[in-house]
């Protein structure tokens, strides 16, 4: 791999104590690369080199940053397929999965160089005093972005892009599973004309202790993460020390709705890309889907044969629909959600059996008849298992959608619209899909209510998590 050394002020450099880590191929177990390891003295070079850039940067007229925005969507366009190749070799998804991801990623660089002009403020009078009020918005200071392992290009550039818009620094820390994309995407940054020190990327072993430390540096003044409800509430505990403003994209428990009405070809279409969609390893991945009693048979067998056609394999084969999961502890979890249902009651209509031989592969797997009881329906399954289960009446699915913790997505499909909406508004989840199976877009406010986070990225709402707004009275 080129690029497998730390990211700081434009520079290449090993880490301070010139660790390394080993970054696998998940369909192989072979590895890739030594990526270098950073420490606390390469978090402080990192907070030196974000601080002295923004001073210019965030002078720069919003066009001058929205050119280098719209340069950068130009040169990833441009280079889709070796994005996409990169990102197979460290994340595993299959390379059409992979192609999607690189076009998504590199979408968020044109938006936002859009979006970079579209700060709007206010001028207006004060009812009772007269006086000017003048509202306007500031790049809001250095900013943390911790991105996850399972959308190595996506999840960076939907912070990367709306941070540089607004004005700010970053310090990135991607996954520790998947740091090459992230480190190959800086060569592009340098070339769309991004100065020297306003990005910068940390892989490291030590996150927990790398994170905690840059959160309590008094210059960083935005923790964004992507990850698990579990780690996001220790960030929010450590953000508070410093009164951070936060974005947190969490974890999702999402419910998809068929009714008997739907029709049965969107609602296939539909279930198999919210739940295949990067193999299931996905916080927007359908996990409970509760199907109409009364077309359920007819859905469970059309979904079931669409399941057992598709190919695993590894992704770099054009001809593979499926690759593997990220890692050992990652398709084991799967395994077991699995065995816990069938334990409990569930029917296995098709997979369910950890292949042999290398790389981390678990078959593309439905499951019905499963019992609220099953681990699978209250906690994130993050892979390819469809676990369905039925409803009769329309005030109980929306019950049993509701009962958790977690509110990021949900997904409907019904042709009657007026009860479509109305079940849609009910359902407290920040997104729904209702009759399509993909809801993200660069275009819109991704994010969640409850447990699955605060704050939304993509859409205006996404650049405004990295600026503060400021307040003029004003006489003259």
């Amino acid at each position: 791999m080129e690029h497998t050394d730390l990211y700081i002020n434009g520079e290449w450099r090993e880490g301070a104590d010139k660790a390394r880590f080993d970054v696998l191929n998940p369909a192989t177990e072979e590895v890739l690369a030594s990526v270098a390891s950073a420490e606390i003295a390469d978090a402080d070079a990192a907070l030196d080199a974000a601080e002295a850039a923004m001073k210019d940067w965030a002078a720069r007229t919003p066009r001058a940053r929205s050119e280098v925005l719209r340069k950068a969507w130009e040169l990833m366009t441009a280079r889709l397929d070796y994005f996409a190749n990169l990102i197979t070799l460290e994340n595993g998804k299959a390379g059409v999965d992979a192609k999607g991801e690189a076009t998504y990623a590199a979408e968020f660089f044109r938006w936002f160089a859009e979006e970079a002009v579209r700060a709007d403020g206010l001028i207006t009078h004060a009812p009772a005093s007269g006086a000017r009020i003048i509202v306007q918005h500031k790049p809001a200071g250095l900013a943390v972005l911790v991105t996850p392992w399972n959308y190595p290009a996506a999840m960076g550039t939907r912070k990367i892009a709306p941070a540089l818009a607004a004005g700010c620094g970053v310090i990135i820390k991607p996954a520790s599973e998947t740091p090459l994309t992230m480190l190959a995407l800086m060569p592009l940054l340098e070339e769309a004309g991004v100065p020297a020190g306003l990005v910068n990327v940390l892989p490291s072993r030590r996150t927990g202790a790398l994170v905690d430390h840059l959160m309590h540096d008094p210059r960083v003044r935005v923790i964004s993460f992507t990850g698990s409800t579990g780690v996001g509430r220790k960030l929010l505990k450590g953000a508070a020390d410093q009164v951070l403003k936060p974005a947190m994209e969490l974890g999702g428990n999402a419910p998809c709705i068929v009714f008997d009405d739907a029709d049965m070809d969107t609602a296939i279409e539909g279930t198999m890309l919210a739940k295949m969609r990067n193999l299931g390893e996905a916080c927007t991945a359908a996990n409970r889907i509760y199907v109409h009693e009364n077309v359920a048979e007819e859905f469970t067998r059309r979904l079931t044969e669409r399941m057992q056609a598709l190919k695993v394999g590894d992704g770099t084969d054009p001809s593979v629909d499926v690759g593997p999961l990220v890692n050992a502890d990652t398709r084991d979890k799967v395994a077991e959600f699995v065995s816990d249902a069938l334990a409990k009651g569930a029917k296995l209509e098709c997979g369910g059996t950890v292949p042999n031989g290398k790389g981390f592969f678990y078959p593309p797997t439905v499951l019905s008849n499963v019992p609220e009881t099953a681990d699978c329906v209250q906690d994130e399954i993050f892979g390819p298992v469809a676990a369905i289960q039925t409803f009769t009446d329309q005030e109980d699915v929306i019950a049993r959608a509701n009962d958790t913790e977690y509110g990021l997505v949900a997904y409907v499909f019904s042709e009657d619209m007026k009860r479509a909406i109305q079940v849609c508004e009910r359902l407290d989840y920040g997104m729904v899909g209702l009759n399509r199976g993909l809801v993200s877009d660069p275009a819109a406010p991704f994010g969640g209510v409850k447990q699955s986070g605060l704050g939304r990225e993509g859409g205006h709402e996404g650049m405004l998590e990295f600026m503060e707004t400021q307040y003029i009275s004003a006489s003259w």
